[in-house]
């Protein structure tokens, strides 16, 4: 019995030694994980990133060298009190940072590297380098950093910043330390941009001495370069709608109508991208993103939702007519506004009355507008299915949505439809005279600059309109599809013709931007005024009125579709209308010969209209004679404007 039991315990001895055997040889070894094995130095060399050029060829973004600090925690040697404070002083850190940063890499890993000190300068990195070999544990990785050629584009080019844990855990490619588009094309191109990583395995002895090449090199990869990318962006057209928009705040957005490409793409206030780059990236981006007040980092041009005001009449214009309940010898007469019975719904200002369509987007009468908006909802049987139709028309225009493209912020506006309303006021329970607003561009319709800049293109080529897109080539390389398909509105091409002409005549025949015409460019426009209201202290309360115009030019085969919207900039002629008439000219001619508009709109400021909610003193709204002048000495100096006169 006992020779049994012997035997027996032998045997299943044996059995476990094998099968340990077994899972060794065939389980683990195919689960061997180079990037776990601490005998293994991983040393990463970084790709150089693609560069950018404007539509023109002209390098906006190119790289330079950087430097960082890199630690493996455990195979940090001792050093004493006197070796800290001296290797504290070479890298301009107290000892408290060393022991946080320190604390910060062993949490992340004790045995793998991550950055101590990123972005070193060469000064830097240059009384550094001689020194490290007496800080052990700790050594220098190369990588490139961005350098921005240019002052100008903040919120187009974007910035880089550090990964984190969340994008770490969810894309295995970055580590600890590694950089990452944040914004702007870096953003939205960050995968073609950056390339791909090259690295470089080391082996290590018992004594943690790094002794060679891992298997002679075999598994070492090299660097893949980032592609460059020409975006479409006109550089000279951007510095220039910067310009405009200095003291003031709003965004404009500017397309070629003939492929969708974003020629200008301006939001104020901005900043020098530069000053996201290196060591005070972080604080330099806290201080932008903490100015709760200008708010330098939200792009105007695409994420600000503002009513779209008068221009959106247009768009109730063609919508009248495809849907038959008007045609353009209408008249409505106006009598300082819209009235339902002895109830005033609208005002309006003094122009000829009755009003037909021509008349009615020249003069933009309101009346006029309110009185084709009721006759859409009011053709079907209850106001929810025309309020339905009339959203679908709308939304055509790519208003109310997001219009699909390659920019990397965005908001999709609002174009309310029956369901909206019925959730407000109870289904069936309201009708067209409670949603009159939305006739002039007012009340629940809200849309960003971009998209009424799309808009307008699409109003520009009788109908059809391209996804806009940032984006001109990638290395020569076709950019998709979808930036290449026209999209076509529901509106048939024979009724924008008339609706055209409207928009023709706001430059003419006493039309509300005459005096902004601009000589040989036949420029078609809509003017608009936005009530502005925000809260202060619980009350809601009105500030002056917003600045709003839409345009594109010349009438026929236009090359630029545009939208500027300037918040508290009174009405649509007195700010943006004039920034719209100086870039089409920009863009078209190449020069300024409307130096009297250019003069007024760089010699005045907006910056006294933002300060009244804060400044705790009662004001006024709309005033005429409440602009701040900027000394014109100054405003030379600064942005160095030729042929500016007094």
């Amino acid at each position: 019995m006992r020779k049994l039991l012997l035997l027996t315990t032998v045997i299943l001895v044996g059995l476990v030694f094998i099968a340990r055997l077994f899972y060794l040889q065939v389980y683990t070894s195919s689960a061997y994980n180079i990037f776990e094995d601490t005998a293994i130095r991983k040393e990463f060399k970084y790709p150089k990133r693609g560069y950018v050029y404007d539509r023109n060829g002209k390098l906006l973004v190119a790289n330079q060298p950087s430097y960082d600090v890199m630690v493996i925690p455990r195979e940090v040697g001792y050093l004493d009190s006197l070796d800290i404070e001296e290797f504290c002083s070479l890298l301009k850190i107290t000892r408290k940072d060393y022991d946080k940063k320190l604390k910060r890499a062993t949490n992340y890993s004790p045995r793998l590297p991550s950055p101590f000190v990123p972005q070193l300068s060469k000064k830097d990195y240059a009384v550094l380098q001689e020194k490290m070999r007496k800080f052990e544990g700790f050594y220098i990785q190369k990588r490139s950093l961005r350098s921005y050629q240019t002052s100008i584009g903040a919120n187009v080019l974007g910035d880089l910043g550090e990964v984190n844990r969340k994008i770490i855990e969810n894309d295995a490619y970055y580590t600890l330390g590694d950089l990452i588009g944040k914004q702007g094309i870096e953003k939205t191109y960050e995968e073609t941009l950056r390339g791909v990583k090259g690295i470089k395995f080391i082996q290590k002895d018992r004594f943690n001495k790094n002794i060679g090449p891992y298997k002679e090199g075999k598994l070492d990869t090299l660097p893949q370069p980032g592609k460059d990318v020409t975006i479409t962006i006109d550089s000279e057209l951007q510095a220039y709608g910067e310009l405009l928009m200095k003291h003031k705040r709003g965004g404009i957005v500017a397309i070629d109508p003939s492929n969708g490409e974003i020629l200008a793409m301006v939001t104020g206030p901005s900043y020098n991208p530069n000053l996201l780059v290196g060591r005070e990236r972080n604080n330099n981006f806290s201080s932008l993103y903490l100015d709760k007040i200008n708010k330098p980092t939200f792009d105007r041009g695409l994420q600000a939702q503002y009513p779209p005001g008068s221009p959106f009449k247009v768009i109730n214009a063609l919508i009248g007519l495809q849907e038959g309940v008007v045609d353009t010898d209408d008249t409505f007469t106006c009598r300082m506004g819209y009235y339902y019975g002895s109830r005033k719904l609208t005002g309006c200002h003094h122009h000829r009355s009755p009003a037909n369509m021509n008349l009615g987007i020249a003069q933009s009468c309101n009346a006029y507008f309110v009185n084709v908006y009721r006759r859409i909802i009011d053709k079907y049987e209850d106001a929810g299915k025309g309020m339905n139709t009339w959203a679908d028309h709308a939304k055509s225009f790519g208003l109310g949505n997001f219009l699909n493209n390659d920019l990397s912020v965005g908001q999709p506006g609002r174009i309310p439809d029956g369901d909206y309303y019925d959730k407000a006021y109870g289904d069936n329970r309201w009708g067209s005279t409670y949603i009159v607003s939305n006739a002039i561009g007012q009340g629940e319709v809200e849309a960003t600059p971009i998209q009424l800049a799309n808009m307008a293109a699409a109003i520009g080529n009788r109908g059809y309109y391209y996804t806009p897109h940032i984006v001109k080539n990638i290395e020569g390389e076709p950019i998709p599809k979808k930036y290449t398909t026209p999209k076509y509105t529901t509106i048939d091409k024979r009724h924008f013709e008339p609706v055209v002409q409207g928009m023709f005549d706001v430059y003419n025949k006493g039309g509300t931007a005459q005096s902004l015409q601009v000589p040989g460019i036949d420029i078609c426009g809509k003017t608009g005024t936005a009530e502005n209201f925000i809260k202060i202290d619980s009350v809601k309360t009105q500030l002056t009125d917003h600045s709003i115009f839409v345009a594109f030019a010349p009438k026929d085969n236009p090359k630029i579709a545009i939208a500027v919207f300037v918040e508290n900039g009174y009405w649509g002629s007195r700010f943006a209308g004039r920034m719209a008439s100086l870039m089409i000219e920009k863009h078209i001619k190449g020069e300024i010969t409307r130096t009297d508009l250019e003069r007024w709109i760089l010699t005045h400021s907006l910056e006294d209209e933002y300060k009244k909610p804060y400044s705790g003193e009662p004001f006024k709204i709309n005033g005429e004679a409440k602009l701040q002048v900027i000394d014109n000495y100054a405003i030379r100096e600064e942005f160095k404007v030729k042929n500016l006169k007094d």
